[in-house]
């Protein structure tokens, strides 16, 4: 939406939108101080490319009608602050209030005491900005950071006109991993408890209209149906015999809800009295009904697309296998790492085998940075003959054993390559660690489902923001630090020159357009 933008937005650089945004030298302080250029959210707001992905959000609003939007840097500052800082919606604003370095870093040009938004716009913009723009963004940063210098790159152009095949270069790491969601351990008696509970509550909505109608309300047997299900899920340890005839009982009293429900839609009552979340609860519950009485009838514990949440129905179980927790109740993804840098490639509701979408991520490699890895480090699930023919053709490399009975005798040059390409291989799990333990991966708690892939996506994004961030800062202190001896040095001996050459090799400024060659 093409709207005049709030005087608080200003920049020497104008977007296609109309905002601007401020250096951080000129950002208006009330107390008529400075905000530092060596903050991390200075720095970071620095390596995010705000205006090229403006134009692709405004496509979403209309220039006619509605209220002013807002910008796309303050709608994904304000995610990214969220997620950085490990806070919920309210704190975030309320951080953001307090703190005049994140109102600079999403885009404000002075400091204001009043929230420049409310906390609910936080789950408009996880709707709006979806995983696949997130991914875009990922994508450019990285791709900028991590790119050749511009003489390499000039060579590359070279030999693709000259055409003679590109070597293979650099190494690419791949696994899959679930982000479980934030839902209660689920069990089948739980389920038809909680499902007997919302149509009971449907009733009595539905009754009302029809109280002059009918003078009794339709038996639920309410009490009864509580006291068998308590008498069952208060036991420490449950038989099966106890636990099938608890689950029969109440397939029969949720049926009986059900049925009373149609009877009172023919008797005159409408589903309007509802509100939207009952309509599609009730809808869940008769796709729960159906699931659970097919597993019932068939004495199985397994049907296709279970539901295991009536709040997120598109929640299912993810068999993992793993030690202390087999299964998880969430999305699984799968991702690839490139020097330390991570990328999402797919996120599923539905468990699904991540070897099939090797041959995918290979090409998406070739895509951004234009040759085929030279070797690419997963574990055994990827490991098929179908995958290694086909690294094979393009000349990649795939770590681990061949297939096949293994040799009886092994060179140390194999054995040494081996350890290799497994210790190599553990920096990607050391990156689930991370936005697992670090940032929210480990309990998505944002309900719909795209608002919990922006989530998702959003997380890896900020690892990949601070590990910039960290190497930024990293080289930061060569500015204090004497390269050979590495002892310090006093400040008039500071080589200004050399940190500079290194920030730019290194893509983490440009010094035709960044502010930070003016700071040095």
């Amino acid at each position: 939406m093409v709207e005049t933008p709030p005087s608080c937005w200003s920049r020497t650089n104008v977007s296609k939108r109309g905002a601007t945004f401020t250096a951080p030298e000129k950002f208006e302080l009330p107390f008529e101080g400075k905000l530092s250029p060596n903050n991390r959210w200075v720095i970071m707001a620095e390596l995010i490319p705000w205006d090229d992905f403006e134009e692709e959000y405004a496509k979403l609003f209309s220039a006619e009608k509605g209220a002013p939007a807002k910008l796309f840097r303050m709608a994904l500052g304000t995610l990214i602050i969220k997620e950085k800082l490990g806070t919920s919606d309210r704190e975030t604003i309320e951080q953001i209030r307090e703190n005049p370095y994140l109102q600079y870093f999403i885009g404000l040009n002075c400091y204001q005491q009043e929230p420049p938004l409310e906390s609910s716009m936080l789950v408009h913009f996880r709707k709006r900005i979806d995983g696949e723009l997130i991914n875009k963004i990922n994508k450019k940063i990285v791709k900028r950071e991590i790119d050749k210098s511009d003489k390499e790159v000039k060579k590359k152009d070279c030999l693709q006109e000259k055409g003679e095949k590109i070597k293979n270069k650099g190494k690419l790491i791949l696994d899959a991993t679930c982000a479980p969601a934030d839902i209660k351990y689920p069990t089948d008696l739980g389920i038809f408890n909680q499902a007997r509970i919302e149509t009971e509550r449907i009733i009595d909505n539905l009754y009302k209209p029809l109280r002059v109608k009918l003078r009794k309300n339709p038996r639920t047997s309410r009490k009864i149906a509580r006291k068998e299900y308590l008498k069952v899920a208060k036991k420490r340890k449950v038989s099966y015999q106890e636990r099938r005839k608890a689950i029969g009982k109440q397939l029969k009293y949720l049926k009986k809800n059900l049925g009373n429900i149609e009877d009172l839609i023919q008797a005159g009552a409408s589903l309007e009295n509802l509100s939207k979340r009952q309509k599609n609860c009730l809808e869940t519950i008769k796709k729960v009904y159906e699931q659970q009485q097919s597993m019932w009838e068939n004495k199985t514990q397994s049907v296709p697309q279970r539901i295991v949440s009536l709040t997120q129905p598109h929640i299912r179980p993810i068999v993992r296998g793993k030690a202390g927790k087999p299964i998880d109740f969430g999305a699984k993804l799968s991702v690839s790492c490139v020097d330390n840098y991570v990328f999402l490639y797919k996120i599923s509701w539905e468990n699904f085998n991540e070897s099939c979408h090797l041959k995918e991520q290979v090409e998406k490699y070739k895509e951004t940075f234009g040759y085929y890895p030279e070797s690419v480090h997963v574990d055994k699930i990827y490991r098929t003959r179908e995958n290694r023919n086909w690294c094979k053709e393009r000349g990649i490399r795939i770590s681990g054993p061949k297939l096949g009975r293994p040799p009886k005798n092994v060179s140390e040059e194999e054995k040494k390559q081996a350890h290799s390409d497994e210790c190599f291989r553990n920096a990607i799990e050391g990156k689930f660690g991370q936005a697992k333990r670090r940032f929210s991966l480990n309990l998505v708690m944002t309900k719909l489902p795209e608002t919990s892939i922006t989530s998702i996506a959003i997380t890896f994004l900020v690892v990949n923001l601070s590990k910039l961030l960290r190497q930024f800062l990293s080289l930061f202190l060569s500015l204090f630090t004497n390269n050979r001896t590495g002892e310090l040095i006093k400040p008039p001996f500071i080589n200004f020159d050399y940190t500079l050459n290194n920030f730019y090799v290194l893509k983490l400024i440009d010094l035709s357009e960044n502010s930070w060659s003016k700071v040095a």
